[in-house]
């Protein structure tokens, strides 16, 4: 199975000085939660002041989830029919849809991952032993290339029917969260679809019940799941940080964080939804997230639309560190005038 290095620990003293020289002044402290990203990115390129990512990476994992297929009384568990998921991997090749619209508007690149679809985890293990360790491997390749080509920030993200179940299902396990609790709105669910989808995820937390982390992720999340955790954590080994947006997402985080421990000071939480597992996994993490959209997507849309945001907050917190600097150099006296009256 595949291995992760140890994660190294962001520059914490380069974090330390922004944070120093935002309090140093009142008009630093004005700046609130803005410049939050500022002094998280100056850990993680050992650079004071930061500056702002220009090679932002939109990783989406694309991968189908057996249990889209559930239905109870005739009512599936997601307002997208199972079909969707061709119609939006086609939608992404075709460089269309929500993620390629904002990510051309900010500059960011969308890569795809595609990956093995998953088998109904309400009755049967997600995947083979052999598949999660090729999933597992496939994220950390994912992310090996990123760092290599000199990606400053990636974004995780990913489509497939029936994403929040397999989020609200490894969260509920993770956080021993009753069904009934953690089921969410996903894509906009009714009555119907709420009682498809929590007996979806009982029957599947009653399963994967007693077991350990990997084994967990192996017989109860999917492949696109164990791919996105494997690339999360090995980002945080390449000392690549990562904005951590959508249920999917955030609870991958919280998954890498346990196999390679240390991942996430290399995370920050963009924005967070109405899914009680992106609520649950943003507070294992012990991340506070910037902005609060409610958003039903994981297409990391949230990211995206983060990104000016963050860029204000680096240029806000350079200029600060600027005029601490310049207020701390010493200055050369007047020169004398020796002229005689």
């Amino acid at each position: 199975m595949a291995e992760f290095s140890a994660v190294p620990r962001p520059d914490n003293q380069a974090r330390k000085a922004v944070t120093a020289a935002l309090a140093a002044t009142p008009r630093g402290a004005s700046f609130g939660r803005l410049t939050e990203p500022a002094v998280w990115l100056a850990g993680c390129q050992s650079a004071v002041p930061a500056s702002t990512p220009q090679n932002v990476q939109v990783m989406v994992f694309e991968g189908e989830h057996g249990i889209a297929q559930r239905t109870f009384e005739e009512v599936g568990l997601s307002a997208y029919a199972p079909e969707a998921d061709a119609e939006q991997a086609e939608e992404i090749a075709r460089g269309f849809g929500p993620v390629q619209s904002l990510a051309q508007r900010y500059g960011a690149r969308v890569d795809t991952l595609h990956c093995e679809a998953s088998a109904p985890i309400d009755e049967t293990d997600a995947m083979s032993s052999e598949v999660f360790t090729a999933s597992l491997e496939a994220g950390q390749a994912a992310a090996d290339k990123a760092a290599d080509a000199g990606v400053d920030l990636a974004i995780p993200a990913e489509h497939g029917v029936g994403g929040t179940t397999i989020a609200a299902v490894m969260m509920g396990l993770l956080s021993s969260t009753e069904p009934v609790a953690i089921v969410g709105p996903g894509s906009g669910t009714t009555d119907a679809m709420w009682k498809t989808k929590v007996g979806v995820i009982r029957d599947a937390m009653f399963r994967a019940r007693n077991l350990d982390m990997l084994e967990l992720a192996q017989a109860a999340s999917s492949p696109s799941f164990v791919a996105m955790l494997g690339f999360i954590a090995q980002c945080a080994v390449r000392r690549t940080p990562v904005l951590i947006d959508g249920p999917f997402a955030a609870t991958a985080a919280a998954l890498a964080e346990r196999i390679a421990p240390g991942t996430r000071e290399w995370l920050y939480a963009t924005s967070v939804s109405a899914e009680p597992a992106h609520v649950l996994a943003l507070q294992d993490l012990e991340l506070i997230p910037l902005l609060s959209l409610e958003m039903r997507n994981g297409l990391g849309l949230g990211a995206l639309s983060a990104l000016p945001l963050i860029a204000s907050g680096v240029e806000l917190a350079a200029d600060q560190v600027a005029v601490t600097d310049s207020a701390d150099e010493p200055h050369e006296p007047a020169p004398r005038d020796d002229a005689q009256d």
